[in-house]
């Protein structure tokens, strides 16, 4: 879904007070009914990253932690059904399951004496069943399962819309039988940065040459836009030429404006294909 600025603004406007709960995302839903609930929850997650990247210092400081970690002990004492570690996160605006991982952590150094490593913070935290402790296992899991922004949940979430979309643009390839190397046959050929997708054969959509493909199944703000033109899209049209990036979950229409340079930007697989191959162009 392509967004004009204003309306993208109006939709951040929205999320500035919002918490990373399921609840707020029908809040979001039901404010912009015509609105695909994966471009809310993508706007969503981008923007509460960049307000969890300001504020997450401060809940690293040591006395903050023992503050949570205090309140947290009295509180699952005094209400041990409720959810109290998810309504500790919620209250102090912080993500869940970033609450949980703090917290897990400092119960981890109190029995142990010793700082976790991450990779048994994190083996814990993808199952929680594995907690000592079975009351801060519960809340850990509470956690865990009501964040739509952060945590393993999401990131699992995440990594299986990233791969289903990549599978979506190769049908959509096949389909029109147009040949391509992937970014696995890409990279067997020794290739280090690559777009996921190079066609044997340009193309040109709208009438624009395109040689490769990248699939990106999140929405195109300023910000993660202008990273990716830094860190991948430029470093793609250097070596390849021109190409096309599909934005899957929509973006700010202003930004499709390197179209005459050789980026170009869509929100689906492009139905205006023609085929710049041998013996005459061909319709797709």
């Amino acid at each position: 879904m392509k967004l004009s600025r204003a309306e993208y603004k109006e939709i951040v406007r929205c999320t500035e007070k919002l918490k990373p709960t399921r609840q707020c995302m029908n809040t979001l839903r039901q404010r912009f009914p015509n609105h695909s609930q994966s471009t809310l929850l993508s706007i969503f997650s981008l923007e509460y990253q960049k307000r969890t990247k300001r504020t997450i210092s401060r809940h690293h400081a040591p006395d903050v932690i023992e503050s949570h970690y205090q309140r947290y002990l009295s509180e699952s004492k005094a209400r041990p059904s409720d959810p109290v570690l998810l309504e500790l996160a919620n209250e102090v605006d912080v993500s869940p399951a970033l609450m949980a991982r703090i917290l897990l952590d400092r119960f981890l150094q109190g029995q142990e004496g010793a700082v976790p490593s991450k990779s048994v913070l994190n083996s814990m935290l993808r199952e929680p069943t594995l907690i000592p402790d079975p009351a801060l296992a519960n809340h850990v899991y509470q956690c865990t399962i009501n964040d739509c922004c952060y945590g393993p949940l999401v990131d699992c979430i995440k990594h299986a819309i990233g791969q289903e979309h990549e599978v979506l643009l190769r049908d959509k390839l096949n389909e029109r039988n147009l040949s391509f190397l992937d970014e696995n046959q890409l990279r067997a050929k020794g290739y280090d940065k690559t777009p996921d997708i190079i066609l044997e054969v340009p193309i040109a959509v709208e009438g624009h040459i395109v040689n490769w493909i990248e699939s990106k199944a999140s929405f195109g703000d300023d910000y993660s836009h202008r990273t990716y033109l830094n860190e991948q899209f430029w470093s793609y049209w250097n070596r390849f030429g021109p190409g096309l990036v599909i934005y899957w979950h929509g973006f700010i229409g202003e930004l499709d404006c390197h179209r005459d340079r050789g980026i170009l930007l869509k929100d689906c697989f492009p139905t205006d294909i023609v085929t710049l191959g041998q013996g005459g162009d061909s319709h797709h």
